[in-house]
């Protein structure tokens, strides 16, 4: 199984101009943590207002002509369903996207203004692969399907969050990510690894969807069930499993993943919206819930990036949370 490398990453860094925006970093200064530096690198920011645009605009970038004509269809509860869509519609391809019934109704209402075609299906009762192949089976002319993350494409164009990053503060020790399906955090520890040895890139979790370490420590993928993970308020990382591509890139340049309780994820959330005066989702503040939670134990650092995976939060969302 090949991994990407740093020609991939350069590869989908030069498609992505023009698409995807470069985040700067914000210094985030938390007085508790001096004399270390924290920055925020706000993919929230981005057109779709996540990091997903890059993954799906790189894959959907790379098609042949021939490709294109057959349409895109994708899986997503939301935000890589918004990458996909409005990388289509840049380019003037169809796009089908398959999204949970308990997905947000902003991003399904998003998707959908986007112009794609939006098919829900009910997580509890069947698996979006299965909704994915039966539609590839019945269809005439079969679109191309863009996972989420299962893809060396999508997996890259992911990692071009970690190039800026390097770009833009070459001293960085310690990144925190959110990990779901493991395309961001692979794609970005690959990045950095390649470029930076020394840097150490911890992913995170939240307690009721912590997949991805149960499959490091088991040395396996580990698959939970749907309905563990849908307990979590971050549904940015509801996935069931790592796929065996991510998790080969999770073993090579990850150095661990951490969990914190919802507990941690709402107080951190509720931070980010009050203090960096971000509109985030409550995935996005899974970073700062682990840097807050598990400093003591977490690598030494003295330049610290915690990556701000998206702001595509439910307004209902919003005013749970500063109500806390």
């Amino acid at each position: 199984m090949k991994l990407i490398d740093l020609a991939d990453l350069q590869q989908a860094q030069q498609r992505l101009r023009g698409m995807a925006r470069h985040t700067s970093l914000l210094p985030y200064p938390l007085p508790e943590l001096a004399p270390e530096q924290v920055y925020l690198k706000p993919e929230s920011l981005q057109p779709i207002g996540s990091f997903k645009i890059r993954g799906a605009g790189n894959r959907i970038l790379a098609l042949s002509e021939a490709e294109r004509a057959r349409g895109v269809l994708a899986y997503s509860s939301g935000n890589h369903a918004q990458g996909v869509a409005y990388a289509a519609r840049q380019l003037g391809i169809n796009a089908t996207i398959i999204m949970p019934t308990n997905a947000p109704q902003v991003k399904i209402a998003a998707t959908r203004a986007l112009g794609a075609e939006v098919i829900l299906y009910d997580p509890a009762l069947e698996k979006r692969e299965a909704v994915a192949a039966r539609l590839l089976a019945s269809a005439p002319e079969p679109p191309v399907l863009v996972p989420p993350f299962d893809d060396a494409y999508v997996i890259a164009g992911q990692g071009t969050v970690g190039l800026e990053l390097f770009a833009d503060l070459p001293e960085v020790e310690l990144v925190l990510a959110p990990v779901g399906g493991g395309g961001l955090l692979g794609g970005v520890a690959a990045a950095l690894k390649l470029l930076k040895p020394s840097v150490k890139i911890i992913g995170v979790e939240p307690e009721l969807a912590a997949d991805a370490q149960a499959s490091l420590r088991a040395g396996r993928v580990v698959e939970w069930a749907a309905a563990d993970t849908n307990r979590t308020l971050a549904d940015g990382v509801r996935t069931l499993a790592l796929s065996e591509l991510t998790f080969q890139h999770l073993r090579q340049y990850a150095d661990d993943i951490v969990t914190v309780s919802e507990a941690d994820l709402r107080a951190a959330a509720r931070r980010l919206l009050l203090e960096a005066r971000l509109v985030i989702e409550p995935t996005a503040a899974l970073p700062l819930a682990a840097l807050l939670r598990h400093r003591a134990t977490l690598p030494p650092s003295r330049h610290t990036v915690l990556i701000l995976s998206g702001g595509n939060a439910d307004p209902a969302t919003l005013i749970e949370l500063l109500r806390d």
